[in-house]
């Protein structure tokens, strides 16, 4: 199965993404064809073996319009964006020429009706030819500055695929064809006084003015849903100062330059070109850009820097470690793009409704000429009135753009404040959030414990003794609980052996031998499993685990020999966070391996009722299922590495930044600064995005379900006015835009 992400040129409207998906997606061995229509592009995946990629490109190209190949994410997204650029100055020079015709086309047109005296020579009662071969010129002038609409309309109408445009240059073309005609007749003085007043060259020209007017706009704010992409790219500077040589001599090059090794100077002020470690200096970074932490971090040798980020005091020299594309930054900005590019479940009602649209409505608009005409006794130039009204008001536009244009923003945005998000679909599923499941370790609490208690069974053992013993064994494992034990005796600087034997066992603990002793390290049960009674310290252990601690029991030589008491503290943050999570109405649980005493203590602190405790790594996608299968959908909070399983398996999963690498792969959303508050973020964000999505979804079905109607002349039944095609065609240019500016409104969220 190939996939590809392809960039989609020609498209003008909702039918046109819909009528690509369908085509696409009909087509043997295709497993996906989804089409985005404000990104302009397309996520496909189809089995080669079935077609080739240019035979899929030919079927496309069939119905009028092109694909290209995503190969490098920014360089397109730059290149978009000069298009863009490009693309708006010369719709603005269009706009700006039709509206210096529309105007006084509609004021020869129009003026005895609103007040305006016209000058004798163009009157349309001294000279009828004068007035219609004014307005014609200008409509023609009009109608070439617009012929996009025709270039485009006609052909997809002519393909049995008609779109946005089609019903435009359809609505125009009748009118003008018809003013035409009644135009000739002047000339020919067949019933002149009847015709002067019969022609509709102004709601040609105005409407075509109008649109391009609502298009320029839709486009101009459409602009503006990858703002944030475009903050996050310039966050790497251009260019950057490498140190060369044992005399570090400093040469500034381009930052695309910089290969991995290469030693760089950063001065204060400067942005981190690339990301790397801190091999001299020391000095605080602005890394709010990327994790939306306000406060600067600090940094000295031996620490991280990352891309985009900005040296704010010290000087730092810097060895570059991920360059180019696999920077964190460009890793981002790639993951925002796929987002924006997404589609959520809740847009697939108006892509089936878009796919139909049009040909419905111009069937509607047919239908509507022909009862006026035969069955309401109207003359033809009124029944034409209400036909095109009917054809310009329509716009499949507005739901087209209402889903992906909130996407785009929402996501956006979520990055500008540290939360990625990979889709809608997970933010669709975010928003319908039931149940929250917490990981203990590194997401409620800070995931580094500390040694604080040292309790010997022998009151007149050694605990040095006992630590260097523990310590000894520990060192091999990457468990946190081990590393507590390990900077303890390193603390008090005691020389460690290696161990002559090691294993560990997974959830328990370790058994090694150290200096001819054997030693058991581990949980309660791991000692009682090995037939060694702890009774004698089971009131001490008690107060320990009420207190919130973990304590590991050690045997020497199969002798109960003392307690280790391990606190991992919780994040300062946790109980407003809990709270605030609680006053969304969320059921909130806390699931660790801890013992249940331990859990619950922690959970007090944390403001949590619910606690799930005992529970071994491989089994945590075993509850997420459990509560699941409850009803709930469930989102599953931990740091992405021993809890990929269970965040794979929930209906969202929220990775901690703290394991970026495996979080990004890992989870649905990914909160950059690994603070409780940014779960909160994300939740409010998915629930204002979907929010924002339905309003747009509300507002363009009912401006298509009442203005369609209204343009049929449904009021004039009851003695209301009908409506006026121009009229029409601005409402229908305006549709658009108010979809895109109610979304862009997201760019101003906050939690």
């Amino acid at each position: 199965m190939k996939k590809l992400k392809l960039s989609v040129t020609g498209m003008h409207c909702a039918a046109c993404s819909s009528r690509i998906e369908k085509v696409v997606g009909a087509m043997e061995g295709v497993d996906k064809a989804s089409v985005n229509l404000a990104a302009e592009t397309m996520e496909l995946a189809w089995n080669e073996n079935e077609h080739s990629f240019e035979e899929i490109s030919e079927r496309v190209s069939g119905m009028g319009f092109g694909l290209e190949v995503i190969s490098a994410q920014q360089d397109l997204f730059e290149k978009n964006r000069a298009e863009t650029v490009a693309r708006l100055a010369a719709m603005k020079k269009k706009l700006i020429a039709s509206m210096l015709l529309a105007v006084p086309l509609f004021t020869i047109s129009m003026g005895e009706m609103i007040g305006v005296p016209l000058p004798e020579s163009i009157s349309p009662h001294s000279h009828p030819v004068n007035f219609a071969l004014i307005q014609f010129v200008l409509v023609l002038g009009i109608m070439f500055l617009g012929r996009n609409f025709y270039l485009n309309g006609i052909p997809a109408l002519l393909r049995r695929v008609p779109n946005m445009d089609s019903l435009i240059a359809v609505g125009t073309g009748a009118a003008f064809i018809y003013s035409t005609w009644n135009m000739i007749e002047i000339f020919l003085g067949i019933d002149v006084h009847m015709k002067v007043m019969d022609l509709y060259f102004e709601s040609a020209g105005v409407l075509i003015a109008l649109v391009s007017l609502g298009k320029y706009m839709e486009t101009r704010s459409k602009s503006h849903t990858s703002d944030a992409i475009a903050k996050l790219m310039q966050l790497t500077p251009e260019t950057a100062t490498i140190l060369i040589g044992e005399e570090q001599e400093q040469k500034d090059i381009p930052a695309e330059e910089i290969e991995a090794d290469d030693l760089l100077l950063v001065r204060p002020g400067d942005r981190i070109p690339v990301d790397g470690m801190v091999v001299h200096g020391h000095s605080v970074v602005d890394e709010s850009m990327l994790t939306g932490e306000s406060l600067p971090v600090s940094k000295i040798e031996g620490d991280t820097v990352i891309g985009g980020t900005l040296n704010s005091s010290g000087v730092l020299h810097v060895k570059a470690q991920q360059v180019g594309l696999d920077t964190l930054l460009s890793r981002i900005v790639r993951m925002v793009q796929d987002a924006q590019g997404s589609k959520a479940p809740i847009a697939g009602m108006a892509d089936r409704i878009s796919l139909y649209f049009v040909p419905i409505v111009m069937c509607i608009a047919v239908l509507t000429g022909l009862t006026w005409y035969f069955i309401g006794n109207a003359e033809f130039s009124t029944a034409l009135r209400f036909f095109i009204a009917v054809m310009v008001i329509a716009c499949p536009c507005a739901m087209g753009l209402a889903t992906p244009t909130s996407i785009m923003v929402g996501t956006g945005r979520g990055a500008q404040l540290g939360v990625l998000v990979k889709g809608g679909e997970a933010l669709e599923m975010a928003e319908k959030t039931d149940a929250v499941i917490f990981d203990k370790t590194g997401t409620l609490t800070h995931g580094k414990p500390k040694l604080t208690d040292l309790l010997s069974v022998d009151t007149t053992a050694d605990s040095d003794e006992l630590l260097f013993l523990a310590a000894s064994c520990e060192q091999n494992s990457e468990h946190p609980l081990a590393e507590a034990v390990v900077t303890a005796a390193s603390e008090k600087k005691l020389q460690l052996v290696q161990p002559q034997s090691f294993a560990a066992m997974q959830g328990q603990g370790i058994q090694a031998r150290v200096e001819d002793k054997d030693i058991l390290l581990g949980n309660k049960q791991f000692l009682e499993g090995e037939g060694i009674s702890v009774a004698a310290m089971e009131s001490t252990v008690s107060d320990l685990s009420a207190q919130g601690k973990t304590v590991l029991f050690l045997a020497v030589n199969n002798e109960f020999a003392a307690i280790f008491g391990v606190a991992d503290t919780l994040k300062d943050e946790v109980p407003a966070a809990i709270s605030s999570m609680k006053e969304m109405g969320l059921r909130l649980i806390m699931l660790t391996g801890d013992q249940e005493t331990t859990a619950r203590a922690i959970a007090a602190q944390a403001g949590l009722d619910e606690v799930i405790a005992q529970v071994l790594p491989d089994k945590k996608a075993d509850v997420v299922a459990g509560l699941q299968n409850e009803g709930l959908r469930v989102a599953m909070v931990g740091d992405g590495i021993n809890d990929a399983p269970a965040l794979a398996r929930a209906d969202v999963g929220i990775a901690m930044g703290t394991g970026i690498d495996i979080a990004i792969e890992s989870g649905d959303v990914v909160i950059m600064k690994g603070n409780l508050d940014g779960v909160i973020t994300a939740l409010s964000l998915s629930r204002a995005v979907m929010c924002n999505i339905r309003q747009n979804l509300f507002w363009a079905f009912a401006y298509n379900v009442v203005g369609i109607p209204v343009a049929a002349g449904v009021l004039t039944l009851f003695g209301g006015p009908a409506l006026n095609p121009m009229i029409a065609g601005a409402a229908m240019a305006l549709s658009s835009v108010s979809v895109v500016s109610n979304a862009l409104r997201l760019r101003f969220f906050e939690a």
